[in-house]
């Protein structure tokens, strides 16, 4: 069997997967536990993060032939990673939208169909920090749990995945070969019934809500509309610069170094009140470089190890991948996950067609090539079960929690753990999803 040059072909332990493991579970579990465990989590999750990456970067260093060199690529994917979610964060914290009123069930389905189109453009996490203000403002007479949770569904996961700028996962494919533009071409239809099946969902809960006001409250909400004020226009055009780096050629560090001054241009324009509007802080991002430090640093011996014994999985068909990918991505980080069954993909399908992976290049781009070409539905599986199912629970992405809090500090009752799952994802969203798996995969 090939492998890419930049993996490492010696035998991993698994015991050298424990790192991984440990550090996945520390994230999930540490969020929800009493105030004065998650208190130390909380002062204490740099040292773990990192602590845990210099076992594994220690390991590989003394024990593994190339294993220096598989360290430096890891590190400029880490690089290049933390350079767009910051630059998206910086830049969509210097953009702050004003309402006024209250809105009709129709316009809260627009706003969420455009959040969802947003979330390609500034990331998921962008487009939850931009918009969850606004939406709770907006729907303050009548906030209700479900107005959180499809936000949560829509805007924070499921309408990203269209582009690598969406979700984090998909910028791990492309940084792995994966075209920009390829999810667009491959996935559009099933982004297109996937987001229109949880609108409908959610127009019926609305739709019941608005039925249950007042005559007089849908009068004045249907005579008086909501009102918009948008601040912040200048980090429009830093967004596009930030989209725009993306396609600089990946070398000198040109592409990240755009991305960083974009960021610092932000910062430098933006005027505080906008920020202080916003509750702008570095400290999600702060979070989100330190643990991703040791999230991609404790992967490397999990994608080896799968770059060895992937075909003993026996997950060869595409819906395998769509779900199994999709059932890590509720519980786990789904950037990870989806770096997980990308390898599996690529060294399964490397066995079921040695010939046309002997032929190509092989390279990390020339593999993804090869497995695009062969085995399309794998890559397809693997990319919307990372980014769907991220939104089964509060902690499937990253900006579930950060739109939980944000919308309990502003009043609106939000369910519990629990609740979420059991109340809304279960009934919901999974069947959607599964739907949307059988209908495609």
């Amino acid at each position: 069997m090939l492998f890419p040059t930049y993996l490492a072909v010696t035998e991993v332990s698994p015991l050298l997967l424990a790192p991984f493991g440990l550090l996945l579970l520390l994230i999930a579990a540490m969020p929800l536990t009493p105030p004065r465990v998650k208190h130390v989590w909380d002062r204490f999750y740099p040292l773990v993060s990192l602590g845990l990456a210099a076992v594994v970067a220690a390991y590989y260093l003394a024990k593994v032939p190339g294993g220096g060199a598989e360290l430096g690529h890891t590190l400029g994917d880490y690089f290049s990673f933390i350079c767009l979610v910051g630059s998206l964060f910086v830049v969509a914290g210097g953009i702050h939208l004003k309402v006024k009123g209250e809105a009709t069930p129709l316009a809260n389905v627009v706003f969420l169909l455009l959040g969802a189109v947003i979330a390609n453009v500034i990331g998921t996490t962008g487009a939850s920090m931009v918009l969850i203000r606004p939406w709770v403002r907006m729907n303050k007479i009548r906030s209700s749990p479900y107005h959180v949770v499809f936000f949560i569904f829509i805007v924070s996961n499921v309408g990203g995945a269209l582009t690598p700028v969406g979700d984090p996962p998909l910028f791990l494919g492309y940084l792995r070969g994966v075209p920009f533009f390829w999810l667009i071409q491959h996935v559009m239809l099933q982004w297109l019934v996937t987001v229109g099946a949880i609108l409908t969902a959610f127009y019926v809960f609305d739709r019941r809500s608005f039925r249950r006001m007042s005559r007089k409250l849908q009068a004045d909400v249907e005579t008086h509309p909501e009102t918009w004020r948008f601040d912040g226009a200048v980090n429009v055009l830093l967004l596009l610069v930030i989209i725009a780096a993306v396609f600089l050629p990946d070398r000198n560090f040109l592409r990240e170094g755009t991305m960083v001054l974009a960021a610092v241009a932000s910062l430098l324009v933006t005027p505080k009140q906008v920020h202080e509007e916003n509750q702008f802080s570095f400290g999600p991002i702060k979070e989100v470089a330190l643990l991703f430090a040791g999230i991609f640093a404790t992967m490397l011996p999990a994608l080896d190890y799968l770059a060895m014994h992937g075909p003993s999985f026996h997950i060869v068909q595409p819906l395998q991948y769509y779900f199994a990918s999709g059932a890590l991505s509720s519980v786990l980080d789904n950037a990870p996950t989806y770096a997980a069954f990308f390898q599996l993909a690529q060294t399964t399908a490397a066995a079921q067609l040695p010939q046309a992976f002997a032929a190509g290049p092989h390279d990390m781009a020339g593999m993804a090539a090869v497995l695009l070409a062969q085995r399309p539905l794998y890559v397809i599986g693997v990319s919307l079960g990372s980014v769907f199912f991220g939104a089964m629970t509060y902690i499937g992405n990253g900006p579930n929690f950060m739109v939980k809090a944000i919308a309990h500090d502003a009043g609106v009752h939000c369910p519990t753990f629990l609740g979420y799952i059991f109340k809304y994802s279960l009934p919901i969203l999974l069947p959607i999803l599964a739907l949307t798996g059988w209908l495609f995969l």
